[in-house]
């Protein structure tokens, strides 16, 4: 069955990375997977989002909007900004650790935090909301954000895969050095628990 996924985060939260851990796994499974990234401004903090459409060759690159079953939410405002493109009763796990954007730690903007976590909890009430950040620190590195919300994902079968299969993917993509610390963010994520507020 076709999947679509949007990884939706911003640069230096590995959302590139996800995104192609998740096509090996659909391609070691033989399946047919297209890939296609949206970068904003080309700098750490800047809008990124990741489409995979897995097994649907005959569509676009870009999922149209109410056509995405999946959602890994890396950064709040940006998952807010993906709404559109989701489906009704889309699947999501979504970090709730607050980024704060350059041009609101220099006083010219807000970061609307509780609005933006209402507003995700009022359309997603069955997502799964986790404070990745915290589970990434424990792991060893922040940058490790995006491998917790993969196995938070694997872990409550969100994804189209298998949890052995994304954490297999997971050796293939990552060097070699940084393994260890990996595998130790995807077991934290597979063992999350929901964020409360």
């Amino acid at each position: 069955m076709a999947s679509s996924i949007i990884i939706a985060g911003v640069g230096g939260q590995g959302t590139l990375l996800a995104s192609r851990i998740l096509a090996a796994c659909a391609r070691t499974k033989g399946l047919f997977v297209r890939t296609s990234e949206t970068i904003g401004m080309a700098q750490r903090g800047g809008s990124v989002s990741s489409h995979l459409l897995i097994d649907a060759k005959n569509l676009s690159p870009i999922i149209p909007q109410h056509h995405a079953d999946i959602l890994l939410g890396f950064e709040l405002a940006e998952c807010v900004r993906m709404i559109p493109k989701m489906r009704a009763d889309a699947k999501c796990v979504i970090n709730v650790d607050e980024v704060i954007p350059t041009n609101v730690a220099l006083g010219k903007g807000v970061y609307l935090a509780p609005e933006y976590r209402k507003t995700l909890k009022e359309r997603f009430p069955g997502a799964l909301f986790v404070s990745a950040g915290e589970a990434a620190l424990k792991a060893g590195d922040i940058r490790t954000l995006n491998i917790v919300l993969l196995g938070a994902a694997a872990g409550r079968n969100i994804l189209p895969f298998t949890a052995e299969e994304v954490r297999t993917a997971l050796v293939k993509c990552v060097r070699p050095k940084l393994v260890a610390m990996n595998e130790k963010a995807f077991e934290l994520g597979l063992a999350s628990c929901e964020f409360r507020w």
